[in-house]
């Protein structure tokens, strides 16, 4: 597996300190490896159509909700702050992708919803979005996945 260029460079100065366990500390520039290239994957399916991850997590939790969501809610379920979230439904407006209503229970309060134009967008990029992600694996088979996943968070353990 080739590792980025700085990750090499940090190896390489690990060895030249003599550090305990260099092979540790590969494998750690490994998954960060292979996570900044799943990264990278995310940004060339998403960039197309003039979205990151944040304002993709943001359509895919509004298609899952009749009713649309407040967006202190939004902010919860997607893990990060309102101000984040405003700043991504500001965005998302502009495309005309959401709408931001008056709460009909609370007129002090808003609730965001997909126009027809996200819905549409939605549907078309959680389907390759997840066949996608999920070909990451495809060529690993059920016991594989299930040891990956136990080693994964055995490390994550560690954090």
């Amino acid at each position: 597996m080739n590792l980025e260029q700085k990750y090499l460079a940090l190896l390489a100065e690990a060895e030249r300190h003599r550090l305990p366990d260099v092979e540790g500390i590969r494998l750690c520039f490994q998954m960060l490896s292979v996570a900044a290239g799943i990264d990278r994957g995310c940004v060339a399916l998403l960039e197309p159509h003039g979205l990151s991850e944040g304002r993709f997590v943001l359509l895919a939790l509004l298609d899952a909700s009749t009713y649309g969501l407040a967006p202190n809610a939004l902010a919860k379920q997607a893990g990060v702050t309102r101000g984040t979230v405003s700043g991504l439904l500001d965005g998302l407006e502009r495309e005309e992708l959401i709408e931001r209503h008056a709460d009909a229970n609370d007129r002090r309060a808003q609730r965001v919803q997909l126009t027809h134009k996200g819905k549409r967008l939605v549907k078309t990029l959680v389907e390759q979005h997840g066949r996608w992600t999920a070909s990451l694996s495809a060529n690993l088979s059920a016991t594989e996945r299930e040891q990956l996943a136990a080693l994964l968070a055995k490390v994550a353990g560690n954090l």
